[in-house]
């Protein structure tokens, strides 16, 4: 199994001196979550982008990583506002891979709870899952990633 890591809302940190939240250039948010477990990850940080930033040569560098990868499971930390688009993308291009993208509604540093709930939760049916196929994790859901949205108005993910 290979965490890679996107950054997004999950990973964003409140720089002081600016006054807003940032993704860091860091993987601290998953690796701090990744100290509780007892069994070891390889965790890569790869693009460190909010999902709105995100743009088709970042998917295509996530694919790329995958499609070079000697795993066939994985865990993406994403940002939640366009982590659909990703894994479509990356559902025309693998058929025999297990993907799981992950994100969280509330920073790390700001609410451990959810995100680390959702990370784990992804390792945890990651482990389990007998079918190919690319998957979104959020909001104590794990679906296709075309059987799950964001509901912007509710500030949650829901089964369609």
């Amino acid at each position: 199994m290979l965490i890679l890591n996107s950054g997004g809302t999950f990973n964003k940190r409140y720089n002081s001196l600016s006054g807003v939240l940032e993704v860091p250039y860091d993987n601290e948010a998953v690796t701090v979550i990744l100290q509780s477990v007892t069994m070891k990850y390889d965790l890569a940080g790869v693009i460190y982008k909010d999902s709105l930033d995100m743009d088709v040569d970042d998917r295509k560098m996530l694919a790329d990583i995958i499609a070079h990868s000697s795993d066939d499971t994985f865990i993406i930390i994403h940002g939640t506002d366009t982590m659909h688009l990703s894994a479509e993308f990356l559902d025309t291009i693998f058929s025999d891979k297990k993907i799981i993208l992950v994100g969280a509604m509330k920073p790390f540093e700001i609410d451990k709870v959810e995100a680390s709930f959702n990370l784990g939760m992804a390792i945890g049916f990651l482990k389990s899952l007998q079918n190919y196929g690319v998957y979104i994790c959020m909001s104590g859901h794990v679906e296709l990633w075309n059987k799950i949205v964001k509901n912007r108005d509710l500030g949650k993910f829901e089964i369609v």
